[in-house]
């Protein structure tokens, strides 16, 4: 099985992420087909139908990365993110 990159993964939720504070924000037709548009491309690339279901397979990505990343260096990888924080909420 291909596992999505997860620089890639990360750059989709975050643009997912900022999408729906502007809509929540200020409903518009940019923000609006924004938010089709990454959520299709998150859906595509964790190859799940729902939003939330692909949110929840790119938080397991980018978990299992920084997994194999402490594995191998000993420790966990200064993303100047937090790591425990899910976008599936």
């Amino acid at each position: 099985m291909l596992v999505p990159d997860p620089k890639v993964v990360r750059q989709l939720l975050t643009r997912y992420a900022t999408l729906r504070i502007a809509h929540a924000e200020q409903e518009t037709p940019q923000t609006a087909r924004g938010l089709t548009e990454v959520s299709d491309a998150l859906c595509t690339l964790m190859g799940e139908s729902r939003i939330l279901d692909a949110i929840t397979a790119a938080d397991e990505v980018l978990l299992a990365a920084s997994r194999t990343a402490r594995a191998r260096t000993g420790r966990v990888p200064d993303t100047g993110e937090e790591h425990s924080l899910s976008l599936a909420v």
